[in-house]
């Protein structure tokens, strides 16, 4: 469930599935009905599992820094649904979402679309009303048959594979990588973060196929430590940009800032704009994401890592930096991840743990993620606000993870704390 949605479903009588139904012609014909709102925009388009939130902010930044005007659909949301939908860090407002359910609620929408389908085209609405000159769009799931998959995209970004969504998308790297490769358009440029070589060739295969310009980390570009800051550096175009300092911890940040970097080249193209090495600086150095290592209290940080391999990169950030502080974590997991494996790798560097309840129909009950867990000190909170309220000591960081859903319900019952 999307926090607020059914508030515009109701009020304007749009009914919408709760489900996730993989497939592009419920969308197709709701968007030829309304004119291809999605044709008139100058997009970004981002699929994979883990970082496509990191990248499109980072090219979000980039892009601002040179004066450009970005707006962005992403997923899930961190309060409700207006922040899913934004216009240079700007939220939908309530009287823009009203309007644009009145218009969908005209149209004949009603019960022709799931939810996230419903908010796609409200997005695709939203942008070509307000006309911002990029815009960002994050894949829900998979890619090939997203309901995002309807645009053309100025270039495409798939920053890693990893499973998940098993159910839907297969039960190895290939199969789900060849769904995140259906984003590749014909003739459109792509860019890829670091994969093995069986997943990597399936979107090489791809590229080939529709005559994609493909740029993969290690091969065309890279980015490497320097003196406290890192360098990237491109062979295709021949560049070179220093000095790149960022909010966004975590040694996987790195590539995602270069992929971002590698993206917005070709957004420059589209524009013509002359790229400006201080403001891929201030771009990087001003990108910031809710909930990817994000303190939101003093020893208090949220990050949404909710499968094995976003895991893996929290552990190893937690490693990096806090090497000697006491590791408290609050986790809440839904039922269709690899909780025994997400477990083990928190169990590595947490000193305590406190399993919480998502109010979602696909959570995992607190009681068996506690029988689940190995840890020697663990307990079930009824109260996850309490992790946010009780004082923490000078040695000890407490952090909030395991799902973005959890995140989001802890920051509406706190919006007066964070």
């Amino acid at each position: 469930m999307i926090p607020l949605l059914n508030l515009y479903k109701e009020r304007w009588q749009v009914e919408s599935e709760q489900i996730i139904k993989p497939g592009l012609a419920a969308i197709e014909s709701a968007l030829t009905l309304l004119g291809h709102p999605e044709k008139q925009l100058n997009v970004v388009h981002f699929a994979g599992t883990n970082g496509k939130g990191s990248t499109l902010s980072f090219v979000e930044g980039i892009a601002r820094a040179h004066g450009l005007s970005v707006g962005k659909f992403m997923s899930p949301c961190v309060v409700d649904v207006h922040d899913q939908i934004q216009i240079d860090g700007e939220p939908i407002s309530t009287d823009q979402m009203d309007r644009l359910f009145q218009h969908l609620a005209e149209a004949g929408l009603s019960g022709k679309l799931t939810d996230f389908e419903l908010l796609t085209v409200v997005a695709f609405l939203y942008f070509a009303d307000q006309k911002p000159d990029l815009v960002l769009i994050e894949a829900g799931m998979g890619g090939r048959e997203d309901s995002t998959n309807v645009v053309i995209p100025i270039v495409s970004v798939v920053p890693s594979i990893a499973l998940e969504h098993t159910k839907f998308l297969g039960d190895t790297l290939t199969s789900i990588a060849r769904h995140k490769a259906g984003i590749f358009k014909d003739n459109c440029p792509a860019v890829i973060g670091e994969m093995t070589n069986n997943v990597k060739d399936i979107f090489v295969q791809e590229a080939k196929a529709k005559n994609v310009a493909l740029y993969c980390y290690g091969q065309h570009f890279t980015v490497t430590k320097t003196n406290g800051s890192e360098l990237y550096e491109n062979t295709v175009y021949e560049v070179k940009f220093g000095n790149l300092q960022r909010q966004l911890l975590g040694a996987h940040q790195g590539q995602n800032m270069s992929l971002a970097i590698t993206a917005f080249m070709e957004v420059a193209k589209k524009f013509q704009l002359e790229l400006d090495e201080s403001k891929i600086q201030f771009g990087i150095k001003t990108a910031v994401l809710a909930g990817r290592f994000e303190q939101v209290l003093p020893n208090i940080y949220f990050d949404g890592a909710h499968n094995p391999a976003s895991i893996q990169s929290l552990v190893s950030t937690i490693k990096e930096h806090f090497p000697k502080k006491r590791i408290e974590f609050l986790v809440g997991l839904l039922a269709d991840k690899d909780v025994q494996s997400i477990l083990k790798l928190l169990e590595e560097v947490g000193d305590a743990f406190y399993f919480a309840d998502i109010q979602n129909e696909r959570a995992m009950k607190a009681s068996v993620i506690f029988e689940l867990s190995q840890a020697k000190n663990k307990y079930i909170i009824n109260d996850p606000v309490k992790i946010l309220t009780e004082p923490v000591k000078g040695d000890t960081v407490r952090i909030v993870t395991g799902s973005l859903y959890l995140l989001s319900e802890i920051r509406q019952k706190c919006k007066n704390i964070i």
